[in-house]
Formats: structure tokens, sequence, C-alpha cells
């Protein structure tokens, strides 16, 4: 199994994470958001996997400090060119195992998604 963990390395949910991932010695690859952002073909595939809305970070100070011009009438196109524009704004950490996509932090969830993949 080939495992990206992507999001912001400061950020307290991705060292979580991470941590998760290191104490169960589940390999990965990181990814900074700040240093290699998504692209287009990536936010596709993660909102088609987990929906839009649960990709986007409504509640993070990146998404609130927006102008409310951007933050109205969103749909899945303008929701990706909105993260395009502010990686920030992309709830963390998305984690792809192969086939399987993660968006956020729950270990419950992870447990039984990577134990799969790694067919246990």
């Amino acid at each position: 199994m080939t495992l990206t963990l992507h999001g912001i390395r400061n950020c307290d949910t991705v060292k979580r994470a991470r941590a998760w991932l290191d104490e169960r010695a589940i390999a990965h690859r990181f990814r900074d958001f700040k240093t290699e952002a998504p692209d287009e073909a990536a936010l596709r595939r993660w909102c088609a996997a987990a929906g839009w809305e649960r990709l986007l970070n409504r509640a993070g100070n990146t998404f609130r400090r927006l102008p409310e011009a951007e933050r109205v009438d969103l749909d899945e196109d303008r929701a990706i060119a909105l993260m395009l524009a502010h990686p920030s704004a992309i709830r963390r950490p998305v984690v792809e195992a192969d086939e399987t996509i993660l968006v956020g932090f729950r270990p419950d969830e992870f447990e039984r998604a990577l134990r799969r993949d790694a067919g246990a």
C-alpha cells in the first residue's frame, strides 16, 4: 500500500494523524500544502471520494477571513477554485492510500480503512 498524507506541517490535527501512523509503523509520504499544493485533478478526485462539502474547511480561519462573496453560493466548481487559490481552506489531513481517500483525522476511520487496504 502506498500512503500519502497531505496537510500542513504545523497543523495539530495533521501532527496527530502523523503520530498515529508512526505509532503503527505505517509508512507514508507527507506532502505539505504550503510547499506542494494539490492540483485541480487531486481536488476533483478528493471531492469525488468525500464530497466537496467535507473537503472544504468552512470552520477554519482561512475560509472565515475570505470576503463574503467568495464564501456564498458555493458549488463543487467554486469550492475547488477556492481551494486551489487558498490551500489552507482544505480540511486536513487528506490521506490517499491506493484507492482509499480519507478527509480529516478520526482514529477509528483510519483503523478500519487502512487495515482493509493493508489486506487485514
